[in-house]
């Protein structure tokens, strides 16, 4: 017990000396205070990176900095339709900002991917930016701030970006790589789970904080014509178990109409069978990585399958099998810190030609294979939510011996997650926070319903 007040201790200074102010006011907290290594952009406040922080901050009943970044990086959102195809598009938020000293005046600079490297596309940030004011509402029971004009307005920009007219015929959000956590090439390009996942929870969380008035009458019919086609698209098509395996084994390829089975026109020999049968566990399964024209993405996502528990894109069977999966293959996605954010790793040609011989992507390590502390916390929300917590309380135990040891290191490499990743930044923003959440939420699961929806 005294270990465990020593880290939670620890990881507070680190969180609280990681706040970011403007105008004196605080704003949010830095990616990660590791000094030794050069900032690069680690000194700014991401929106993916801030939400565990957030939530804690909400816990800890300290509304203000919560609201202050809601409002401010509602003001860095794109609300006029650019002209110039190399601009944003109107609705997007910012994947990440820092305040910037011009004598005694401060202004926050954005970044929306035009500064990061491949010039990724925050996709996400506009859907945890939706999630966060949701959980802001349920923790401070202000449903004003939410009903406020410019709110009303930051929500509907979201939902037009997401649910504009595409050529795209599928419910599931189309993007391309790296337009998530994984924000490296990974081939995860198309309609990754991770999106799909975020997506629905957006959806769910727009409809329940817009208000039932003219001016959002579209956006509300649009919203619900979106949801059961995609909430049945990913229950089906996404489900991955020894019964599905097996319907997908005998498939038949170059089928014609409406009616067939082979609908995306997936070819048997492009799934890895020997592989999934002897590795899937009789009572498993989870929600494949990715879904398009002759492509079944196999991998398992972490990100996309436990936001799938916790905002009920999963049904209750398919997330006890998820986490069925985890319990009994524990050594392979959680290992020796939890957890891996894909697995299995890209290897070799597979490597080669969808990772673009990234280095810091090479199998085992990063995106690719790698671990990462920040999960923690969705794992744990996960757990309780289907009413598993020794599944969580057992990830804790083994986060807890390495953390403070490896200064809170980013991530991990190896396939056992046993190797400090070679290129992790030290004391960073969301190893920490994902910690501290991870812990309060097994001290009292109440908070879960901040974060979390039920069926519909």
């Amino acid at each position: 017990m005294e270990k465990i007040t020593n880290i939670t201790s620890q990881a507070w200074e680190i969180l609280e000396d990681s706040i970011i102010y403007f105008y004196d006011r605080p704003i949010g907290t830095v990616a990660a205070s590791d000094r030794d290594t050069p900032s690069l952009n680690y000194d700014q406040c991401f929106v993916r990176d801030f939400v565990p922080a957030a939530l804690l901050f909400l816990i800890k009943d300290r509304p203000e900095i919560v609201r202050n970044f809601l409002t401010n990086t509602l003001k860095l959102q794109i609300k006029e339709r650019q002209l110039d195809f190399l601009e944003p598009r109107r609705g997007l938020m910012p994947a990440s900002f820092k305040v910037i000293h011009q004598g005694e005046d401060q202004y926050l600079q954005a970044d929306f991917g035009d500064h990061a490297i491949g010039r990724v596309t925050p996709v996400d940030s506009c859907l945890w930016w939706i999630f966060l004011l949701r959980a802001y509402v349920k923790a401070t029971e202000e449903i004003s701030l939410a009903h406020s004009p410019e709110m009303q307005r930051g929500i509907r920009l979201i939902m037009e970006l997401c649910l504009s007219a595409r050529f795209d015929m599928y419910p599931t959000l189309l993007v391309p790589d790296g337009a998530c956590m994984i924000d490296r090439r990974m081939g995860i390009n198309g309609h990754p789970l991770e999106i799909q996942s975020l997506f629905y929870t957006a959806l769910r969380c727009a409809r329940e904080l817009l208000l039932n008035n003219s001016e959002n009458e579209k956006t509300h019919l649009a919203i619900n014509s979106r949801l059961a086609p995609l909430l049945g698209h990913i229950r089906y098509h996404y489900w991955l178990d020894l019964a599905r395996l097996n319907v997908i084994y005998r498939y038949k390829s170059e089928e014609y109409g409406e009616n067939v089975l082979n609908q995306f026109n997936i070819y048997p020999e492009s799934i890895p069978y020997a592989e999934l049968s002897e590795w899937l566990p009789e009572d498993g399964g989870y929600l494949v990585g990715n879904l398009g024209p002759s492509k079944l993405d196999c991998r398992f996502f972490s990100v996309g399958n436990l936001m799938a528990i916790i905002s009920s894109l999963a049904s209750e069977k398919q997330a006890d099998a998820i986490l069925n999966t985890i319990e009994r293959k524990w050594q392979d996605l959680i290992g020796f810190m939890p957890m891996k954010v894909c697995f299995p790793a890209l290897k070799n040609r597979d490597w080669h030609l969808l990772t673009g011989c990234d280095p810091k992507n090479r199998p085992w390590s990063y995106h690719n294979g790698g671990n990462w502390p920040v999960l923690l916390w969705q794992l744990i929300a996960a757990s309780l939510k289907n009413n598993r917590p020794e599944i969580g309380k057992q990830a804790l135990e083994i986060a807890a011996k390495s953390l403070v040891r490896d200064e809170w290191a980013e991530y991990y490499d190896g396939k056992n997650g046993r190797l400090v990743g070679k290129e992790a930044r030290k004391y960073q923003n969301w190893t920490v926070s994902g910690y501290l959440l991870a812990e309060a939420l097994m001290t009292d699961s109440q908070y879960l319903s901040w974060i979390s929806h039920e069926e519909l």
